[in-house]
């Protein structure tokens, strides 16, 4: 999950088309600060943990109490006008939304669980309580997905498969193909791609983030997602761990200190070469 955090991050003081894309650039500065992406990662991620083996309507609940209560708590992170409003409903449901929000806050169940049927449910879950447009959850579903099979030990070129064969997804662009026309935009459909292609490409954890960011468009969300797949295929790096937590409240790495002690243990490097083997 920290690679998430650390991507958004990263990627935010060059959201909006603000960069140059370029991979060059300075990994922090006063402007590297945690934005709703962040926020809301770490909801879904105290959510799924205080309902582990729980049945699916307690996790529902759970998850719309913990994202509306984290929301709240900061509600200048940066989020959509449709989803601020949700925020604030006393009774809030699902209002058909694609936004690439509910990609970018699901990292957390690409750990959590035991296999890829569990993971995907799950990830739906998370994305249905207000980005339940199919495209909402087949990002999530996908994203979480390649962290699952990330983290078990599938090549890259495995993920891409199962990518493309159970999403849908046109994975055949590559970063130098994309960078050149992307803009900011906020849909499941033109970031999810995107930022996988971003992973694919990246020779390790800090790689990817660097190529994610060079794209452009909605950097923070597509940096955000990329380094959540990073982290789990390469490990990440201990200085950006340090670095994160020091840009983080303690509230937020109370969270991710539970959290990381819930995960399975990770080998924090990935050899490409072994994987035919």
């Amino acid at each position: 999950m920290i690679g998430a955090l650390l991507g958004d991050m990263i990627g935010a003081p060059y959201e909006f088309d603000r960069g140059d894309k370029t991979k060059d650039f300075p990994l922090f500065s006063k402007r590297s600060e945690f934005t709703d992406d962040s926020v809301m990662t770490i909801a879904v991620a105290e959510a799924l943990l205080v309902t582990l083996g729980q049945p699916d309507e307690n996790i529902t609940a759970a998850l719309v109490s913990y994202i509306q209560k984290w929301g709240r708590k900061y509600p200048n992170a940066g989020y959509g006008i449709m989803f601020s409003h949700w925020l604030h409903e006393t009774e809030p449901k699902p209002y058909g939304s694609f936004g690439n929000g509910s990609a970018m806050r699901v990292s957390s169940v690409g750990w959590l669980f035991d296999d890829l049927e569990t993971t995907r449910h799950i990830a739906a879950l998370t994305a249905s309580v207000s980005h339940n447009h199919m495209e909402g959850i087949k990002g999530a579903e996908a994203i979480a997905s390649a962290v699952f099979l990330a983290r078990t030990g599938s090549g890259k070129e495995e993920i891409k498969t199962y990518i493309i064969d159970e999403f849908g997804y046109d994975l055949s662009r590559t970063c130098d193909e994309i960078r050149p026309g992307y803009h900011h935009v906020e849909s499941c459909q033109e970031t999810v791609p995107e930022a996988i292609t971003a992973f694919l490409e990246g020779q390790d954890f800090e790689d990817v983030i660097r190529t994610a960011v060079s794209l452009g468009g909605d950097c923070d969300t597509l940096t955000c997602i990329a380094g959540s797949m990073a982290e789990a295929f390469y490990g990440v790096p201990e200085e950006l761990a340090a670095e994160c937590r020091k840009r983080l409240p303690e509230d937020m790495i109370a969270v991710l200190d539970c959290f990381s002690q819930s995960m399975p243990s990770h080998q924090p490097f990935h050899d490409e070469s072994l994987d035919e083997n």
